[in-house]
């Protein structure tokens, strides 16, 4: 009886009696009896707004069956049950814990995610069993200064609540090796962070953070660092110091440069995506042994260096969405071709010498198209022509040349609300195959875009304000390169059906809550790029519709959930999910690649 002697010492009330202080109505006898025997306790998802007082006594109380029938067998001796040490009470309507927790000091395991918690009580600091706290998914604004008495902890997970700070002493955890702070409103991390030595995996991702300190590189331990989703300008180069690093997340920040990294050789996984870094150098990359992953999706880089083809453990690069604008000058060298790359993305990039074709075919098909212009001498004279039109200034404001040699009307970059006449005059009677009119301030799209309906195939409409998408557009004929990436979209006209010719589509960065009807209904689509938008669903058995769609890029929405019938679109090769608040997939298996996530889903289709 020594067991419950200690606790009776705390509590005056317990010992030999009947009487409860509920009638346990809502937990099953059956789940109480079985706990007193494994020490675990389960009572997730039952409707909870308060923890019935059976549970924090259930060492202490003597049990019902005892009262019933005092002829115990054996194995049944309610005094020799095991003490509790796992209890789950997710997905509850708690809003508030009691001192009584304190009745359960064995306990190793507390979950209690997904409630309305607004705070934790003192008594946690008598857990000092405890090893894993889950207490994510809540509406906790602050944290106890009780829970640095926790001095067992192995995993903390506080994600999806409202702390603004960290208190004292919480580098006292010091076996702490997994902490979640994700989903917060926390500006800082206190530099004593580096005093949790034993951290292997720690989560910043979507604060408000706007630096990181440069004591974090005193985690010697740590492997697993992520940052998605703050304000970081940049990272300390103190961080490149850190030997056990292997996953680096950085994207959705504000970085326009990197550190090197000399002591990160065991990193694996670099993610950059979503930024706004301009130069990529031999510097950044001759470290890199171990890489396995680089995204760099989304920022403004115009050359790849020829030192990417160092990175021969490389199996995913993700290009798409920068300002490579040719494979000419190493802008994106062919070498890169010798690499056993599994995943290359190039989408979204104005490179013209390859054709957009030979990407949508997939990874292996560029790989081998670069392989066979690794032997060519050097680029023509006439693709040294195409270059200096591409991409040095004309001097007169339209630039002729470029309509005269390349078939571009180009007017990018010029932030102007409207696109003179003198523009369209100047193509007179010349073939007009592609036009360029990013990165400027237009609110609608130009009505003498009409004039070109009968030859223009690609249309750059990019960085734009534009919130509708006028019935000019979807006259264009022969279009098969729509670019409306980072403008003010919600919806699509119904109009664009008629574009019969449309291959690909980029609606990246805009404000979509649903991917578009018309789309599924342009038969011709092979890639729809929609990441960094608001997507809340998408239709399966409509998209197993779309036969020559083999590019889907949902990344960064609001998908809560995967319909596992999308596991059905087989002709899809690269589908593109991350930066989703869904649970499944999980990340391992997101990172397999596309014919794993569609062999995972098809698992799960109901029968």
């Amino acid at each position: 009886m020594s067991r419950l002697k200690g606790v009776a010492e705390r509590d005056p009330r317990a010992g030999f009696r009947a009487e409860r202080r509920d009638g346990g109505a809502s937990v099953p006898q059956g789940l109480l009896k079985a706990a007193r025997k494994s020490g675990q306790l389960n009572l997730s998802g039952r409707n909870l707004s308060e923890v019935p007082q059976c549970v924090w006594r259930i060492n202490v109380d003597i049990p019902e069956e005892a009262n019933q029938n005092l002829s115990f067998s054996a194995t049944e001796r309610w005094w020799e049950q095991t003490d509790l040490t796992k209890l789950i009470i997710s997905n509850n309507k708690l809003q508030s814990l009691t001192d009584d927790l304190r009745l359960l000091p064995a306990l190793t395991v507390l979950d209690i995610h997904d409630n309305q918690l607004t705070s934790l009580p003192s008594a946690i600091r008598e857990l000092e069993n405890l090893q894993k706290l889950n207490v994510s998914h809540n509406k906790l604004k602050i944290l106890p200064e009780e829970i640095t008495n926790l001095r067992n902890l192995k995993g903390l997970y506080l994600q999806h609540n409202e702390l603004t700070s960290i208190p004292e002493g919480f580098e006292q955890l010091f076996n702490l090796e997994d902490l979640d702070l994700s989903n917060n409103c926390l500006k800082t991390v206190p530099a004593r962070f580096s005093s949790l030595s034993s951290l292997v995996r720690l989560n910043l991702s979507s604060n408000q953070l706007k630096n990181l300190p440069a004591e974090i590189s005193g985690m010697k331990r740590l492997k697993h660092l992520d940052c998605n989703s703050n304000l970081l300008e940049s990272i300390p180069s103190e961080l490149a110091g850190m030997e056990s690093l292997e996953l680096l997340y950085l994207r959705r920040n504000k970085l326009r440069f990197l550190p090197e990294f000399p002591s990160c050789k065991l990193l694996k996984e670099l993610h950059l995506g979503e930024n706004q870094i301009e130069m990529l150098g031999a510097e950044h990359l001759r470290h890199l042994n171990s890489i396995l992953v680089l995204d760099l999706r989304d920022n403004k880089l115009k050359s790849v260096p020829d030192e990417i083809t160092l990175l021969q453990s490389l199996e995913r690069l993700d290009l798409s969405n920068n300002d490579i604008s040719s494979l000419i000058f190493c802008s994106l060298p062919y070498s890169l071709g010798k690499l056993h790359l599994k995943f290359l993305a190039l989408e979204g990039n104005p490179m013209r010498t390859i054709r957009r074709e030979i990407i949508n075919k997939g990874t292996q098909e560029v790989l081998k198209y670069l392989r066979s212009k690794i032997k060519d001498d050097g680029p023509s004279q006439s693709d040294s022509v195409i270059e200096t039109a591409m991409t040095l200034p004309s001097e007169s404001r339209v630039n002729v040349h470029a309509i005269i040699t390349l078939k571009i009307l180009d007017y990018s970059d010029k932030q102007t609300t409207l696109i003179p006449d003198e523009v369209f005059d100047a193509v007179k009677s010349n073939i007009i195959t592609s036009i360029n009119f990013s990165k400027n301030q237009l609110c609608e799209i130009p009505k003498r875009i009409i004039e070109l309906k009968e030859m223009v195939s690609d249309v750059n409409l990019s960085f734009n304000k534009l919130s509708f998408i006028s019935l000019e557009l979807c006259m264009l004929q022969k279009l098969s390169f729509l670019d409306l990436r980072n403008n003010f979209l919600n919806s699509l006209p119904e109009e664009m059906e008629s574009l019969i010719r449309l291959q690909t589509i980029n609606l990246s960065f805009n404000r979509f809550k649903i991917l578009p009807e018309v789309l599924y209904r342009i038969s011709t689509l092979e890639t729809i790029l929609i990441s960094n938008n608001q997507v809340g669903s998408v239709n399966p058995e409509k998209l197993k519709i779309m036969e020559n769609l083999v590019t889907l890029d949902l990344q960064n929405n609001d998908l809560l959930q995967i319909p596992p019938e999308l596991g059905n679109c087989v002709n899809l090769r690269t589908l593109l999910l991350d930066g989703n608040p869904f649970r499944v997939p999980r990340a391992a298996i997101l990172m397999k690649g596309t014919a794993a996530i569609l062999e995972y889903l098809r698992d799960r289709i109901p029968t």
